[in-house]
């Protein structure tokens, strides 16, 4: 993630509401991927004072404006009270309900990051509420069976994240760090983020929208074995009988072995955590600016070396390893895969 400079000359960073030294307020514009001072006018509009917005005037998300939920803008002319990000939500959860705001306001953090990298990726980020047959949508729900009766699941209420013809649905909970941590343990996960569903959920789609049917469908069912393998079947083989065996060789996650489609969406959410990590060490000065325009493999090699520099002032912290996985020859293979898929998507942002 990028940082950006205020009118005052300090940094600002994605999450910012207002800056800290002089005050003003910020909006992030989608359109060109900034944040940005941004002033208000007479008719209700805000002005864009970054330079690279050209004075454009924006109005305030309505999930800005009402809720302090998101730092968005919408152009003036989009007739969208929501901007880019919020207007792919289909259900929140109920706002009334004490401590699902705060749970909430976690997710969207966590979504417009996502949608950031879609966009810096440019990849195609449509809403389903106007492109129902290939758009994107989410829904944050929980474990409510009164409210949510539609979506249980396995004769149980339990609300599962997951990803359906473009709807992603995410389980609130996940934005609990107590309740998230008890199903990594139970989980046996190596890791278990709240960003990280977003990203997995979001490969499970774009495999549908840039692979399934598509001119690298060949190439990816040789590097990730074939999809059309009964899914149902090979999820209850793996949770019946763990992963395989030495399944470090060849997937970057024990979930990764039960399924072709889970090793493509774990393998994209890795993918996305890589790209966004670097591009916030080349903003933060650990990293120089041209690895983002490097080599795939240019970036794999700095990868590599900054995620061990970052486990070890974890340790040195007296904290677990934030990036606990070793990437294989195979695995790295799969990564340029995924790699190559994006860059060829072809979409403008």
């Amino acid at each position: 993630m990028k940082t950006f400079p205020c009118s005052c000359g300090i940094t600002l960073y994605f999450e910012n509401f207002h800056c800290m030294a002089c005050g003003a307020t910020l909006g992030f514009l989608p359109d060109h991927l900034i944040l940005s001072p941004i002033e208000p006018l007479p008719d209700g509009s805000w002005r864009a004072l970054a330079e690279q917005a050209d004075g454009k005037r924006y109005r305030k998300c309505r999930n800005y404006s009402e809720q302090d939920a998101c730092n968005w803008m919408v152009p003036v002319d989009d007739p969208d009270d929501f901007c880019l990000a919020c207007r792919l939500n289909q259900v929140i959860p109920n706002l009334e309900k004490p401590g699902n705001r705060e749970l909430w306001i976690r997710i969207e953090q966590r979504k417009r990051r996502l949608i950031y990298d879609l966009r810096r990726h440019r990849l195609p980020v449509y809403p389903k509420s106007t492109f129902p047959d290939i758009g994107l949508a989410f829904a944050f729900l929980e474990d409510d069976p009164n409210e949510f009766e539609f979506h249980v699941s396995h004769g149980s209420s339990q609300i599962l994240t997951g990803h359906a013809n473009g709807l992603i649905t995410i389980n609130i909970a996940e934005a609990d760090d107590i309740e998230r941590e008890k199903m990594r343990l139970q989980m046996n996960e190596q890791q278990r983020t709240l960003l990280g569903h977003f990203r997995h959920e979001s490969g499970h789609y774009y495999w549908d929208r840039l692979v399934a049917d598509g001119p690298l469908l060949g190439v990816v069912r040789r590097v990730f074995g074939d999809e059309r393998l009964d899914y149902a079947a090979a999820l209850a083989n793996y949770y019946q009988q763990g992963p395989v065996a030495n399944w470090q060789q060849q997937f970057v996650s024990a979930y990764a072995s039960a399924h072709p489609w889970e090793d493509w969406a774990e393998c994209w959410a890795h993918v996305l955590q890589i790209s966004d990590t670097l591009e916030t060490a080349v903003a933060i000065g650990l990293a120089p600016p041209e690895v983002l325009a490097g080599s795939f493999a240019d970036r794999i090699d700095h990868w590599i070396e900054l995620a061990l520099k970052i486990n070890l002032l974890n340790r040195s912290l007296d904290q677990p390893d934030p990036y606990p996985f070793v990437l294989a020859p195979a695995v790295i293979e799969k990564l340029r895969v995924v790699d190559e898929v994006i860059s060829g998507s072809g979409f403008s942002p």
